[in-house]
């Protein structure tokens, strides 16, 4: 009974030093998600701007740019998965991959090759343990990236669709990424980047990755007219880089947010289990310790009585 009291014992001490663990990781979580949503609203001026800037280009010119004319065939497409390098965030890195397996099955269907890009070690440790492609990896700031980052993958993944397919280029490029609701809500999915679809500026705020902007004759309804010097087409070469880099800024951050997220969810309930633990072993323990308790008092009435028996035979 003895050992069985001390294997409970060092159980109720070792989860009493997980939660410890945990209930940090949760409230550092909760310090960084506070971080992350502000730089996405820090963030949102600039996407707008930008994206307004760009649908007034695209609406009010009759140009066909490489980055928004859509290919006669797409042979090969990319999808940039954007994932965490860290663990502990409960099911958010597996969803995420699940949705990104899903857009690979579709392009697959649909007759493509697929080249994949990935963002975080668990993303890359997912593809590189079944053995599969991938084109390029970055890790090591999915809890704090920046415009540097975003600018570095736009540059890699517009050099692929600029390239000849023949050569390793690619026709259309998709991320794959978690999109940031709320503390408690979060939702991974996937939009296509290039050929581009201009987004409305007020929507651009929140993620940076929604509806077509209506063209053609409501078109001057939205955006005022202007005139474009030295050209529209000047302007859009300038233009569409920066856009897509905040496009993937903002896939980025949001990313970043649901990760934190995740984590304080997760370790949240981490607690919650620990707690119970330590009380059903706490329980289980005293159960143990009562058990013993009145097998010593058997033995004490038994050897007293024995001893009364032996007394009274003499």
């Amino acid at each position: 009974m003895g050992a069985q009291q001390r294997v409970f014992k060092a159980k109720i001490n070792s989860t009493k030093s997980l939660r410890k663990i945990f209930k940090a990781m949760e409230l550092i979580a909760a310090s960084r998600i506070q971080k992350a949503i502000a730089r996405v609203t820090a963030a949102g001026p600039y996407a707008d701007a930008i994206t307004r800037a760009v649908s007034a280009v695209a609406t009010q010119s009759n140009i066909d740019h490489t980055l928004t004319t859509e290919p006669a065939e797409i042979k090969r497409a990319a999808i940039v998965v954007i994932g965490p390098d860290r663990g502990f965030a409960g099911a958010y890195a597996s969803n995420l991959i699940k949705k990104a397996e899903e857009l690979s099955t579709l392009l697959h269907d649909e007759g493509k090759d697929v080249a994949t890009y990935v963002v975080g070690s668990k993303a890359e440790t997912y593809y590189n343990f079944r053995e599969r492609a991938i084109a390029q990896a970055w890790t090591g700031f999915s809890e704090s990236p920046t415009g540097d980052h975003a600018r570095e993958i736009s540059d890699t993944i517009l050099e692929a669709f600029h390239a000849d397919v023949a050569e390793g280029g690619v026709d259309e490029i998709f991320l794959v990424y978690t999109r940031y609701k709320s503390a408690i809500s979060r939702e991974p999915e996937y939009r296509r980047l290039l050929p581009l679809e201009v987004v409305e500026a007020e929507e651009a705020g929140q993620d940076a990755l929604t509806s077509p902007v209506p063209a053609g004759p409501d078109a001057d309804h939205v955006f005022p007219l202007y005139e474009f010097e030295p050209s529209a087409e000047e302007v859009l070469d300038a233009l569409l880089p920066k856009y897509i880099t905040s496009r993937v800024l903002a896939a980025l951050l949001n990313a970043n947010a649901s990760e934190q997220a995740a984590r304080q969810q997760a370790m949240s309930t981490a607690v919650d289990n620990a707690d119970e633990l330590v009380t059903k072993y706490t329980r289980l323990a005293n159960t143990a310790r009562q058990a013993e308790i009145t097998q010593e008092i058997t033995e004490i009435v038994g050897g007293a009585d024995a001893l009364a028996a032996s007394g009274a035979g003499d």
